[in-house]
């Protein structure tokens, strides 16, 4: 199969090109390589993608939120099926720098879809995320919640590909899945998430901002669970049975959570950390920060239901996983 990936420089789409290029596939990744973090990150996913994939990963340096720009790059190859992860990350971003959400996420999105319908292709997989249950109170969160109620613009525009890719799945037949991440970690991270971020500060000795004053839960998903998830919705599209699917459509669009199921204290993760890195952490309690939520914990009912999707690594096991490669990646 040959596959397009958004975002394959990005944490979630190196992740799964790599396991896409294992199986046999061909991966067409095309990412413009920003600088929201370090760029030696992202170059270095690639050369890893190009090292593992050979002729079978094609890299095109392109922003797909250029329309024109992405189908003249995209012209010279043939593909099967899309994973569009390529987005602009960050609920606290989003509150500083808006327009780079509405070029990205939602010019992006309507630019992939559009690539998708003109294709006639078989199947559109998109990253959504658990941000759009924004201030919701009912634990867990499950799809059919509704989600109407964003607290940060990012939320929003995750909402907004939701919206858009329904009424592509009406007007065309177009067959997506749209998938709600929650909190994703592991080797090869992003350096602007806490997982990172903690621990490059515990090893400086510089305190941690830990907003509510600790009282925050995460559902922590390994990054290995999340691409199971991703594959066995690239590998299975959504039917275009006029049967209601996941999220409640009844056109070929579903949308699963995809998380670990357990909502982890905050405070719990810190300890771990502290454990693998043998140092103890100052702690710099703040107040809740504008935009975020106290607590987020996956139904994946779902998605389980439908396509058997089981994540298998607590935190106990993902998080010195996590700790080894930072360790060897920094040289440390």
């Amino acid at each position: 199969m040959k596959v397009l990936v958004t975002g394959a420089a990005g944490f979630i789409g190196f992740s799964l090109s790599r396991v896409l290029l294992a199986r046999g596939d061909t991966v067409i990744g095309v990412d413009c390589v920003n600088d929201y973090y370090d760029v030696r990150l992202k170059e270095a996913r690639l050369a890893k993608l190009r090292d593992e994939g050979g002729d079978r990963f094609i890299f095109l340096r392109q922003d797909f939120a250029d329309y024109d720009g992405l189908v003249a790059a995209l012209k010279p190859h043939q593909f099967d099926r899309v994973v569009h992860l390529g987005a602009q990350a960050g609920v606290r971003y989003s509150i500083t720098h808006p327009h780079a959400y509405l070029n990205a996420n939602l010019a992006g999105h309507l630019n992939l879809l559009e690539v998708a319908r003109h294709r006639s292709l078989d199947n559109m997989v998109y990253a959504s995320s658990s941000s759009v249950y924004g201030g919701n109170t009912k634990l867990p969160f499950a799809v059919k919640d509704r989600v109407d109620q964003p607290v940060s613009l990012y939320a929003a525009t995750k909402k907004a590909n939701e919206l858009m890719s329904e009424t592509y799945a009406h007007l065309y037949r177009l067959p997506l899945t749209g998938l709600r991440f929650f909190t994703v970690y592991g080797p090869w991270g992003r350096p602007d998430m806490m997982m990172w971020t903690f621990t490059q500060k515990i090893l400086a000795g510089e305190p941690l901002p830990v907003f509510n004053n600790g009282d925050m839960y995460r559902d922590f998903t390994f990054i290995e669970d999340i691409v199971a998830g991703v594959v066995a919705c690239l590998d299975n599209p959504a039917p275009d049975d006029g049967a209601v699917k996941a999220g409640g459509s009844t056109k070929p669009h579903r949308l699963y959570n995809i998380g670990n199921h357990k909502s982890e204290h905050l405070m719990k993760v810190i300890s771990i950390l502290e454990e693998q890195l043998g140092k103890k952490a100052e702690i710099d309690f703040q107040p809740m920060q504008p935009g975020d939520v106290r607590q987020s914990f996956a139904d994946i009912d779902a998605i389980s239901g439908d396509l058997g999707y089981r994540p298998t690594t607590s935190i106990d096991v993902g998080v010195p996983k996590f700790i080894a490669w930072y360790k060897e990646y920094h040289g440390i």
